[in-house]
């Protein structure tokens, strides 16, 4: 019986084990990311931190191992802005496996002017998207070999309202900071829906989830000293806002279930129930931009040139 099963619903508080596995999530060092990757050591799993500075994942490490008991968690240097830099920190994970792999990490800026990666990819775009793209293809042998491997892109309410610009993706033409950032999370949403259409074609035993976290506010987020520290003041003035979002902490609820739960298709949607902004995980529906296969198979085709990677993405 599966555990989202009427006797026996899911409850975030009461994960199953996963003692045994093993999980990547990448920004696992901060944010929704180091709320994820919490929650899921409180399972038994191997959990790997992908994370640029050491520094800071080691600070997650000590807090989620003072947390957890017994947590079997590691770190994996990942900088998803150089895309030549991935193949080599995928071989330096020396796993024969991976159970799920958590896009996560992001980068949101608030002010012009417009940035580039090492690569020469508009930041936001070549980090969130092109980089979790390259990516899962270095991650595919490992993800194959798993029983049930799963990539779970986490993507954001912010994409709902925007569509994304094929013939300037990278905001050559039209850079503005919001825009830019939720049209790098729009894409990695069709290309986790595109990918699991084109997983399905191939008869793999992959699966990939989209997960959002709603409103997830840090000023609503419980403090993880040294990662993050929330004063009382901070606490007091976010409880209005708190009627219609959430700390980070909920809001990497709907990511942990599409990791964990049994019942989780390929292909599906997860978010907070009241109003896809805040409370406990629940299934939503695709919405129809997100859907689009003709935008879908364009956006695959560019990623693909812009990040130079096997068209089929490494899943043979």
């Amino acid at each position: 019986m599966s555990s989202a099963s009427p006797s026996r619903p899911w409850h975030v508080h009461r994960l199953p084990s996963a003692e045994g596995r093993v999980f990547l999530v990448t920004g696992g060092n901060a944010g929704i990311g180091y709320f994820v990757a919490e929650q899921l050591a409180a399972t038994g799993a191997v959990i790997v931190l992908g994370s640029r500075d050491a520094a800071k994942a080691d600070a997650a490490m000590a807090s989620i191992r003072s947390r957890v008991s017994g947590a079997h968690v590691r770190h994996m240097r990942l900088d998803l802005a150089d895309l030549s830099s991935l193949r080599t920190a995928v071989d330096r994970l020396d796993l024969d496996r991976l159970d799920a792999v958590v896009h996560n990490a992001g980068v949101a800026l608030d002010d012009p002017p417009r940035r580039e990666t090492e690569d020469g990819h508009e930041l936001m775009f070549g980090t969130n998207h092109l980089g979790h793209f390259a990516l899962t293809q270095w991650l595919a042998p490992l993800l194959s070999a798993a029983p049930a491997g799963r990539i779970v892109t986490v993507g954001s309410f912010a994409a709902r309202s925007e569509r994304l610009a094929l013939e300037d993706l990278e905001s050559v033409r039209d850079y503005r900071p919001k825009r830019t950032y939720g049209r790098s999370k729009l894409a990695q949403m069709c290309f986790g829906f595109e990918l699991d259409r084109r997983l399905r074609a191939r008869g793999s035993t992959v699966l990939s989830v989209v997960a959002h976290p709603g409103g997830a506010l840090d000023s609503l987020t419980p403090s993880r000293p040294p990662v993050r520290v929330t004063s009382p003041g901070e606490r007091l003035r976010a409880l209005p806002a708190g009627l219609l979002v959430q700390g980070k902490d909920a809001g990497a609820w709907p990511v942990v279930r599409a990791v964990l739960d049994p019942a989780v298709r390929g292909g599906q949607l997860w978010g907070p129930r009241v109003f896809g902004l805040r409370g406990t995980p629940r299934r939503e529906a695709v919405p129809s931009h997100m859907a689009d296969r003709a935008v879908a198979a364009r956006l695959w085709a560019a990623s693909g040139e812009l990040a130079g990677t096997d068209p089929h993405l490494g899943f043979r």
